[in-house]
């Protein structure tokens, strides 16, 4: 669907174009609640914040002014119905969530004929990446998500959580660290070669 198309459906919607509203549903569901299950971690209250998003995009729409585009609206809707959600039920912390099968991230490609130990390695460090997700803060969650799972630009993740371009930047940063610490400290990834100085310093 072009973004002309998008416009007329939104337009319509706005309008009260019931139909209309269905077909942006439909364009956008899978992604919301993919948005919505990693955040959540478990498909039920994913898919209580993937309608509470959507019924306040329906609620919204006469007022969606056009200054951002519509998915990043409807992400932002997303986002803090997710945000509300865990608030409320206070399940900060609930089971481990989906598996991360769509997205290697922070991981080399995989290779094109991978044998069934690569394989298995590659699900044991997608399984590790969930947990470390999952163990960070709210806050540095959200922006990873977002930005290397859902491949939201800065200006856009600063957009749908009301942030200062800064902040977002400096949140990720700090995200991806903790990450990594993380995946070191399960021995999934490998600490970076010592520089010559340094192997000098240790045999000194």
């Amino acid at each position: 669907m072009t973004d002309k198309q998008e416009e007329i459906l939104v337009d319509s919607a706005r309008q009260g174009d019931q139909e209309a509203f269905a077909q942006l549903i439909r364009l956008y569901e899978k992604r919301i609640f993919a948005l919505t299950l990693r955040m959540c971690k478990n498909p039920a209250d994913a898919e209580e914040a993937a309608q509470e998003a959507f019924l306040a995009a329906w609620q919204g729409l006469a007022f969606f002014r056009g200054d951002s585009s519509f998915s990043t609206w409807l992400y932002r809707l997303a986002s803090n119905a997710c945000v509300d959600l865990l608030r409320r039920e206070g399940r900060h912390r609930s089971a481990a969530g989906p598996s991360l099968n769509d997205e290697d991230v922070f991981v080399d490609a995989v290779d094109p004929a991978p044998t069934p130990h690569m394989l298995a390695e590659q699900a044991e460090l997608r399984r590790q990446i969930e947990e470390g997700l999952a163990a960070l803060p709210e806050d540095y969650r959200q922006v990873l998500i977002l930005r290397e799972i859902h491949q939201r630009s800065y200006d856009e993740i600063s957009e749908i959580l009301s942030l200062d371009l800064g902040t977002v930047k400096s949140r990720i940063n700090r995200g991806r660290k903790r990450l990594r610490k993380f995946l070191l400290e399960s021995g999934n990834f490998s600490a970076p070669p010592a520089s010559k100085e340094a192997e000098k310093e240790g045999c000194k």
